[in-house]
C-alpha cells in the first residue's frame, strides 16, 4: 500500500501535486463526512433516546421552541400522537427514512425521521402546508415517467431525466453523470442548462474528485441536497454522543452538512447550490444526476420525494436497457462465437474473427510456444514482455486489465502501445487467446475557466478546475476502455466452447492416432517382410548372372556380356534399395533412448564413416559453435552420417569445399544445422527431397546412392518429436535443420 492510501494511486498523488496544488487530497479519504457534527441551518435536529431528546442541532431551539433542548422530554416538543406516528414510520418497512408534516407552534414542519446509532433522528424543515403537496407534484411526475418510458437507449433515458429534473426543480444546470466504473472517472452524458451556462456535455471528471466513502454514501443515500455552499453549519450538541464516543452517524441524514473540502470545490466552479441524486444498478452507483443552482435553491421533503422516487424510476429503467443492449451484444457475440467455432474446429491458430467477438485493436492466439495476431500488431518485444509478466493462470478463467502499465510494472515501457488485456487461458502450459487495447484517448475538457487563480480557503489550498483537469489527464494515462462484464461473459463462453471442440477433436484424434498406429504397424511389418524376403530371390538373381558370366567368358558374345552386366548392376542396386528399406522401416520400431550428446564427439564418430568420402571430395568438415543436443545417440550418428555423405556427393565442381555442422534456437527450441556450400537444390523440389527413394540428381551426374538418406533423417527427427527441412546456405549450398525439443 502507499503512502497515501490505497485508493489514491501513486500516480493520481504525483498529478495532484504537479497540478499546483500543495493540498494532500488523501485527506479526503480520510475525512468521515457522514460524523461531521452539524446539520444545514435552514433545518433542525432533535434525536431522541427513551422518551428523552438525547441530541440536538444548536438551532433546534430557535426553530421548534425552548423545548428542543437536550435532556429534555419528547412530549414537551411532539404530543403523544405525533410522537407515535413517528416512531411507527421510523419502524414501517419504507426504506431507510420517512416523513410526514407535523404542526406545531401553530405552523407547519416537514419531518424526516430514521434510525442512528440507537437513536431516532428527527429532521425539522420549514413546509407549506402538507394537503397541497401531493396535487402540485403528482402531475409533472407522472407525465416525466411516461416520458422517460419512451427513451430507447441509455443516452435517451438520461436526456428525458435531465430535462425533467430541471422543469421540476427549477435549477440552473442538471446533468447526467456515468461512471467509467465502480471506483473509476465519469462522464457527463445528457444536460440541460439555462441560457447562458458553459456546455459540460461530454465532460469528463477525475476519480479523485468523488472519494471512495462518498460514493458509499451515495449507495445508501438516494438524494443529496445542498441548500446554501455559505450556509453557517448548525452544530450538534453534544458533539460526541457518551455512547459512542463518536459524533452521531448522519449517513441517512437529510440535512447532514457538507465536507468543507466539497464546499469549496463547488465555490470554485461557480455552484451556489446542489442537488445529487444517485442512479444505482445492483446497488453499486452507476452514476449520478447532478444539480447545480447559480444561488441558494432549498427544496422541500416533498419536491426531494418526487426526484428520489424519479431516479429510482430512472435506475430501473436505465438497468433495463443496459440489459437489454448487453444482452443483443452478447447476442451478437455468440453468432460470432458459433462461426469461429466451425472454423477453429479445424485451425485454432488463426486469430482471425476473435476481434468480432469482443471489440479489441489486436487479438493474439498462442499455441505450442508459437503467436500469432491479427489486427495492429504490437511486434513481437511487446507480446514477449507480456507473456512473460502475465500471472499464473488457470484455462478458462479470464484475467483483465485495463491499466497493464500499473498492474503488470514490466509492460509499463509499452504504454500507449498496449494498455489494456482480456486473456483467456486455454490450457495450463500457455495457451491462451488475448485481446489487447490500446490507450482511449479521446478529447476532454473542464467545464469551467481552467485560468482561474486557485482559490484559498480555511485549510489552505484546495482542488480547483484546473488542478482536476491536469489530474485528470496525468492518471487517465496507460489507461484503455474498461473491459465490461458482457465482455468477460463472452470470453468465458468462447472458452467453453473451445474447450467442447478440443475436446471432440483429441477423442477423434486419438481414434484416428490408434487406427494409424495400427497401419504403421502393419505398413512397417509388410515392408520389412517384403524386404526380406525380396533379398533371397534377388541374390539367386545375382549369382546365376555371375556363374554365366564366370562359365561363359570365353563363348559369349559382347552384348551377351553386356547384359548379363546389366543385371549384376541392377540386382546391386535392388539390394541396396531393399537395405534401404529394411532399415527405414525398423526406424518405426526402434525405441528412443535420449541423453545429452556433445555434438564436437558425434560429428567426430560420425567421421569415422563418412570421414573417407568427405575426404576423397575434397570436403572440410568444421563445427560451430561447442553445443550438445539431447536425442538418441545411435540415431542421431545415422543423421550425421547420412548428412555428411550428402555433402560429399553434391559437393561443388570447383573448391574450396566445406560442410559445417552447428547448434542454434530455433522458435525457443534447440536445432542443429548441418550446412554445406555444394551444389544446392532448387526451392520448389525442397520438400520431395525428404520422400523415400526420391533422387533430384540423375546418377548420369555422377551421384550415386538410394535416395533414402534425407527420409531416413526425417523419419529419425519426426521420432524425436521434432521437425525438418532444407533452406539456402549463405553463398549457395543447402543447409538442413534438424529440431529436437526438449
Amino acid at each position: 500500500m502507499n503512502n497515501h492510501g490505497s485508493w489514491l494511486t501513486d500516480r493520481a498523488f504525483a498529478a495532484e501535486r504537479a497540478a499546483g496544488t500543495s493540498f494532500d487530497l488523501s485527506e479526503c479519504v480520510r475525512e468521515p463526512i457522514h460524523r461531521l457534527g452539524g446539520v444545514q441551518s435552514y433545518g433542525a435536529l432533535v434525536a431522541l433516546r427513551a422518551g428523552t431528546i438525547a441530541a440536538t442541532s444548536e438551532n433546534a431551539s430557535a426553530l421548534l421552541g425552548p423545548g428542543a433542548t437536550v435532556g429534555a422530554p419528547a412530549d414537551g416538543l411532539l404530543d403523544a400522537a405525533q410522537l407515535s406516528a413517528l416512531h411507527a414510520l421510523a419502524d414501517a418497512d419504507t426504506g431507510q427514512t420517512a416523513m410526514m408534516p407535523v404542526q406545531l407552534g401553530g405552523g407547519w414542519l416537514d419531518v424526516t425521521v430514521h434510525h442512528a446509532d440507537g437513536l431516532l433522528v428527527l429532521e425539522f424543515e420549514p413546509a407549506s402546508p402538507a394537503p397541497a403537496a401531493f396535487t402540485a407534484f403528482y402531475p409533472p411526475i407522472r407525465a416525466a415517467l411516461v416520458r422517460l418510458q419512451q427513451a430507447v437507449t441509455v443516452v435517451d433515458a438520461a436526456r428525458a431525466a435531465v430535462r425533467e429534473i430541471r422543469a421540476i426543480t427549477g435549477f440552473d444546470r442538471v446533468v447526467a453523470y456515468r461512471f467509467e466504473s465502480v471506483d473509476g472517472p465519469g462522464e457527463v452524458i445528457a444536460e440541460e442548462t439555462a441560457e447562458g451556462q458553459e456546455p459540460w456535455l461530454g465532460l469528463w471528471f477525475p476519480a479523485t474528485d468523488i472519494p471512495p466513502q462518498a460514493r458509499r454514501l451515495y449507495e445508501r443515500n438516494w438524494i443529496r441536497v445542498i441548500s446554501d455552499v455559505d450556509d453557517e453549519t448548525a452544530r450538534l450538541v453534544p458533539e460526541v454522543l457518551p455512547e459512542t464516543g463518536a459524533p452521531l452517524d448522519l449517513s441517512l441524514s437529510v440535512l447532514r452538512t457538507v465536507s468543507p473540502y466539497h464546499l469549496e470545490y463547488l465555490r470554485n466552479i461557480g455552484v451556489a447550490s446542489s442537488m445529487s441524486v444517485s442512479l444505482l444498478s445492483g446497488g453499486r452507483l452507476w452514476g449520478l444526476i447532478a444539480c447545480h443552482g447559480n444561488a441558494p435553491h432549498t427544496l422541500g421533503p416533498q419536491l426531494r420525494a418526487a426526484c428520489e422516487f424519479f431516479g429510482v424510476a430512472l435506475s430501473l429503467h436505465l438497468a433495463a436497457l443496459r440489459e437489454r443492449d448487453d444482452t443483443a451484444a452478447r447476442e451478437r457475440s455468440r453468432t460470432m462465437i458459433a462461426r469461429l467455432i466451425e472454423r477453429i474446429a479445424e485451425d485454432l491458430s488463426d486469430p482471425a474473427g476473435f476481434d468480432q467477438v469482443l471489440e479489441c485493436d489486436t487479438v493474439a492466439v498462442r499455441l505450442d510456444g508459437r503467436t500469432s495476431v491479427h489486427g495492429a500488431d504490437p511486434g513481437p518485444e511487446v507480446l514477449d514482455a507480456l507473456w512473460a509478466a502475465l500471472p499464473p493462470s488457470t484455462a478458462g478463467e479470464p484475467w483483465h486489465s485495463d491499466r497493464l502499465g500499473e498492474d503488470l510494472p514490466a509492460m509499463a515501457a509499452f504504454t500507449g502501445t498496449v494498455d489494456g488485456a482480456l486473456v483467456l487461458p486455454l490450457s495450463d502450459t500457455g495457451d491462451r487467446v488475448v485481446w489487447l487495447r490500446r490507450e482511449r484517448t479521446v478529447p476532454r475538457r473542464w467545464a469551467a475557466d481552467p485560468d482561474r487563480p486557485v482559490v484559498l480557503g480555511p485549510h489552505g489550498e484546495r482542488l480547483t478546475p484546473r488542478g482536476s483537469t491536469a489530474v485528470f489527464l496525468a492518471t487517465v494515462r496507460g489507461r484503455s476502455a474498461p473491459w465490461t462484464a458482457t465482455d468477460l461473459a463472452m470470453a468465458v463462453e468462447l472458452g467453453r466452447a473451445i474447450m467442447q471442440v478440443a475436446l471432440a477433436h483429441n477423442r477423434r484424434l486419438s481414434t484416428l492416432n490408434s487406427e494409424l498406429n495400427r497401419s504403421n504397424v502393419d505398413l512397417d511389418s509388410f515392408a520389412h517382410a517384403a524386404a526380406h524376403d525380396l533379398k533371397e530371390p534377388l541374390r539367386g538373381i545375382a549369382n546365376q548372372a555371375t556363374f554365366l558370366i564366370e562359365d561363359s567368358t570365353d563363348r559369349m558374345d559382347e552384348a551377351t556380356a553386356r547384359r548379363l552386366a546389366s543385371i549384376q548392376r541392377l540386382a546391386t542396386r535392388m539390394d541396396e534399395l531393399l537395405n534401404a528399406l529394411l532399415y527405414y522401416s525398423r526406424l518405426g520400431r526402434t525405441d528412443l533412448h535420449r541423453e545429452e550428446i556433445d555434438l564436437d564427439s558425434a560429428v567426430a564418430k560420425a567421421l569415422e564413416v563418412a570421414g573417407p568420402r568427405l575426404e576423397t571430395a575434397g570436403v572440410r568438415v568444421s563445427v560451430s559453435p561447442v553445443a550438445t543436443v539431447k536425442a538418441d545417440p545411435v540415431l542421431f550418428d545415422e543423421i550425421l552420417v547420412n548428412l555428411l555423405v550428402n555433402a560429399a556427393k553434391y559437393a561443388r565442381p570447383e573448391g574450396p569445399r566445406t560442410v559445417e555442422v552447428g547448434a542454434a534456437t530455433v522458435d525457443d527450441e534447440p536445432a542443429v544445422y548441418v550446412r554445406d556450400n555444394g551444389i544446392g537444390m532448387p526451392a520448389h523440389l525442397r520438400e520431395q527431397a525428404f520422400d523415400l527413394f526420391r533422387r533430384l540428381h540423375a546418377r548420369a551426374e555422377g551421384v550415386d546412392g538410394s535416395g533414402a538418406g534425407l527420409a531416413i533423417v526425417r523419419r529419425i527427427v519426426e521420432r524425436h518429436g521434432g521437425r525438418v527441412w532444407a533452406d539456402d546456405s549463405p553463398g549457395g549450398g543447402t543447409t538442413i535443420w534438424a529440431v529436437f525439443p526438449l
